[in-house]
């Protein structure tokens, strides 16, 4: 039995500090599933506390992989840990069997899985947290000292915690994303020749007109020539998911609804993305840098231009309360937030190549772009 025990340990503590680091890596991102959670249990209340739960639990997973891994306090560990999996379990079933929130953000960016795939994980887990939890009293820390079990505990805290704030105020370390450096946006809208397509099956729904009875069909065999029977709906349900393209919902529109996505994708020149997801919510101030890169690059020639979700009455609103002389054109709120984890942030384009990005804390000099990018 000690043999499983500390093959449940490996295998928790890893999953536990991968899954962490992962989260800790794009706080902001795994902020943004959190809403979806929230939305889906009628708590928007809670939207405001995402960010500081986020990183919560991504230093918590962190923490808890390391101790379980090494034995420190396991009695307050594994309790710890039995609670946030049946948490989680039980959050990944709602979501499956629902089909409320399409992927539980587990593993960020860098694993999809789907809802039932993410619960099969959870119920893994829990067996092995169970095995764990029962024999916690019988697993001794690897260093024998309460002093260092403490020791090492604060500083994967710290670490955990720094690698959160420091994404949070500049960008992933690690980008997952298909709009990631070196990624083509273009490229990343189509799928190769052989993809596999999504099939539905269609059921044609019929109801008999002298006995009320509503009754389902399929499509080759439904009482067409019965006229007792009249057709009430058609349902398509989907029965094997296809393959689909990393980027589906990347459309760039001009004031009178015009797409321009392609001119800009394949415009032979670079040119400058301001990304605004919500104006309401953009940082004003990172503006006074971003006003001096957006006139250095109209006295330079380069274009640079403004993307936001928001209306066109609070986009002039927005610009002049910030003094900005940008253009900005409408893209969808979500595909905003997943092109940069920044409000405002900065993305440069090269037929359609993400050649370099910026958070706002982090605006470069026109110079030095110029010199490292526009050559």
């Amino acid at each position: 039995m000690k043999m499983i025990v500390t093959i449940s340990r490996i295998l928790v503590g890893i999953l536990f500090i991968v899954s962490g680091l992962i989260k800790a890596n794009d706080p902001i991102g795994f902020s943004y599933k959190l809403d979806e959670y929230w939305q889906v249990f009628g708590m928007e209340w809670m939207n405001p506390f995402s960010l500081v739960i986020s990183v919560f639990i991504s230093v918590s997973e962190v923490v808890l992989g390391v101790a379980v891994l090494f034995g420190l306090q396991m009695v307050l560990v594994s309790w710890a840990l039995l609670i946030m999996i049946i948490f989680f379990t039980f959050l990944t079933f709602y979501s499956a069997y629902y089909n409320k929130v399409t992927d539980c953000g587990c593993f960020g960016d860098a694993i999809k899985l789907t809802p039932w795939e993410s619960f099969t994980k959870d119920i893994v887990l829990l067996v092995f947290i169970l095995i764990i939890f029962l024999y916690r009293n019988k697993v001794k820390s690897v260093f024998n000292s309460k002093a260092v079990d403490w020791a090492l505990i604060m500083i994967t805290t710290l670490g955990a915690g720094y690698l959160s704030y420091y994404c949070i105020n500049h960008l992933p370390v690690k980008d997952f994303r298909p709009y990631a450096v070196g990624k083509n946006i273009k490229e990343q809208m189509t799928l190769p020749e052989g993809a596999k397509k999504d099939i539905y099956e269609i059921t044609l729904v019929y109801k008999n007109t002298q006995t009320g009875e509503v009754k389902e069909f399929s499509q080759t065999n439904y009482p067409w020539q019965d006229s007792t029977w009249v057709w009430q709906e058609t349902k398509n349900k989907l029965v094997q998911k296809g393959d689909h393209p990393p980027i589906h919902d990347f459309n760039i529109l001009d004031a009178d609804g015009n797409d321009i996505t392609e001119d800009i994708l394949t415009d032979p020149q670079p040119i400058f993305l301001v990304i605004c997801y919500n104006l309401a919510k953009t940082n004003k101030k990172a503006f006074e840098k971003i006003n001096q890169f957006t006139e250095a690059c109209f006295k330079n020639g380069f274009s640079i231009i403004g993307l936001t979700a928001s209306s066109a009455e609070t986009i002039d609103h927005f610009k002049h309360e910030v003094q900005s002389m940008l253009d900005f054109y409408n893209v969808d709120e979500t595909t905003l937030k997943t092109m940069i984890r920044s409000n405002p942030g900065i993305i440069l384009l090269k037929q359609g190549t993400v050649v370099a990005m910026w958070h706002h804390n982090d605006t470069p000099d026109f110079n030095e772009v110029k010199e490292n990018y526009l050559k």
